[in-house]
This record gives C-alpha cells, structure tokens and sequence, in this order.
C-alpha cells in the first residue's frame, strides 16, 4: 500500500526578513517618515505615540500594532510626555491574506505578545546588529547563532501573523485557542500580581508582603515567575522598577535623586548602582544615550 504525502500550504510565508528593532525613544522623538517595497508593523509596548500612513493619522496605546502595506508612507511622534517603548518589524510577505492587514490596527492578546517577545529573543541571538537602532537599514549575522534562532523568528512570525487574522476573522477562533483552566488561572494570577506591583513600584516590596497582600503560597508565587519569566518575584520587581526609572529618565522631567525618591530607593548610590547592575550603564550614561539618539535624526 502506497503512502501519500500530503503537501502543506501556508496562510502566511515570510521568505525574508529586513530589521527588528526594540525601541526605547525619549518623550521628545519623532521620526519624519519613509516608505519602502516591504511590510512593516508598529507594535507599541509602552506608552503612546502618534502614527501616520499615507493621509491618516492615528493614536496608539499600549498593546496596539498598526501594519504599514509597501510603499505606504509612515511615520511616528512620540507626545512630548510620556517616553514609549515600541517594536518595529519590516518584512516581505507576498501571500494574499496580507491583505487582511492593510489600513488595519490590531490590539496584541496574551499569545501575540508572547510570539513577539520570541522574536525579540530569537534576533538578538540571531543577529549581531543592535535593536535599539532606529537607523538600521539592515540586518549582520551572528557567525556563531543558537541552532534554528533564525527559523524560530521565521515561524513566529507567521505564527503571529496568523493568530492576528485568525482573531479577526473569526467569531470562533478563540474555541480553537481556549487554554485550559489551570493556565487561564496562572494567567489571570501573573496578571494581577503584575497589576499589583506596577501600583506598589515606589515602595520596597518583600515577597511575604506580597503573597500577603494577594492571598498566595510563597511557593506558589515563586513558582509562577519561574515559569513565566525564568527568575523570582523580587528581581522581576527589580527590572520593573529600573524600567520605570529609564522612563522617567526619558521624559526628562525629574533628576536622577527625585526619581530615585519616587521609586522607594533608600539612596541615590543604592539606585546608581541598581541601574548599572541590571542595564550596564549608569543613569547619567543611559541619558546621554538617549540624547544621541535624539541628536542624531
């Protein structure tokens, strides 16, 4: 008896990749605008920004993507208040479901999200290339990449792309995606602690003040960071707490002892040296980074 081999079709086939980048602008930055033959996507992480497209203009939140069609004319403005962080990503994509995408924003789920943040991870393997350039016209090979980092981004990608059409265009897809209760509950649990320390980021946090003020098992607790973010509780608060600090340096309005007043440090050496430890630059580096950066469009 003869087997048959049956051929796979793709919904979305992204054969080449331009630039991925991971940005951190200043609360003043703006980007006149291009246009080009390949698609990119907007994708803003924090904060708000301005974007046009050809003769339109829209105002994007956090969680919000806008795809730009080839040869579309494009740009950002930050609003001159808040610092945002956004990814950009520019690709070639012939299949026709792209169509689905134009003139189109998207709000990003928790699987989107997770699918982006693997392609963020997978380039920086990948490439040798910096992603915090807004410049980079083009991507350089790692000559020592993990094994498949670069199929990883290919698959993705077009992952991400499909769940993007598939929410869209369906009533019923989210029946094709439910998780199962155990990991709704994680989900919703990561969610509020999230919630909870975002509203608790100026004070000095313990893990028992935590698990006390949400109802949890240290174990427990512990458990789910390990799991969604590969370290405990008190360094992802740590991150979150320098993150807001690079914000708060972005937007320009407080100096380096104010903000680390505003976010519970005990000393602005204690900050200093938080900040270097975790970003490998020191809070009066970070700035005149971000200055060149500003300086240089």
């Amino acid at each position: 008896m003869d087997f048959y081999k049956y051929s796979l079709t793709k919904l979305f086939d992204i054969p080449q990749i331009i630039t991925i980048h991971y940005f951190e602008y200043g609360a003043d930055f703006s980007f006149d605008g291009e246009s080009h033959d390949f698609w990119e996507f907007l994708c803003v992480d924090k904060g708000e920004v301005t974007v046009t497209a050809d003769d339109n203009t829209y105002q994007l939140k956090k969680g919000d993507i806008i795809f730009h069609k080839p040869n579309q004319f494009h740009s950002v403005t930050t609003n001159g208040i808040t610092a945002p962080n956004l990814v950009v990503v520019s690709f070639v994509c012939h299949s026709p479901a792209m169509d689905f995408f134009e003139d189109r924003i998207c709000s990003l789920g928790e699987r989107e999200r997770n699918l982006l943040a693997t392609v963020i991870a997978e380039a920086s393997h990948a490439f040798v290339t910096p992603l915090d350039n807004p410049y980079t016209r083009g991507l350089e090979k790692n000559p020592e990449p993990i094994p498949g980092t670069e199929q990883m981004i290919q698959s993705s990608l077009e992952q991400f792309l499909i769940s993007l059409y598939r929410r869209g265009t369906s009533a019923n897809t989210g029946n094709i995606l439910t998780k199962s209760v155990k990991l709704k509950q994680d989900e919703e649990t990561f969610s509020h602690i999230l919630s909870y320390m975002n509203a608790h980021i100026s004070e000095s946090l313990t893990i028992e003040q935590i698990c006390h003020d949400n109802l949890l098992g240290r174990s427990q607790l512990q458990k789910l960071f390990r799991a969604k973010c590969d370290c405990g509780i008190i360094d992802y608060f740590s991150h979150m707490k320098i993150t807001r600090a690079k914000e708060l340096i972005r937007e320009q309005n407080m100096n380096f002892t104010q903000i680390a007043d505003t976010l519970g440090y005990t000393s602005i050496h204690y900050f200093s040296r938080q900040f270097k430890k975790i970003t490998g630059m020191s809070p009066s580096e970070y700035a005149l980074s971000i200055k060149a950066m500003s300086e240089k469009r």
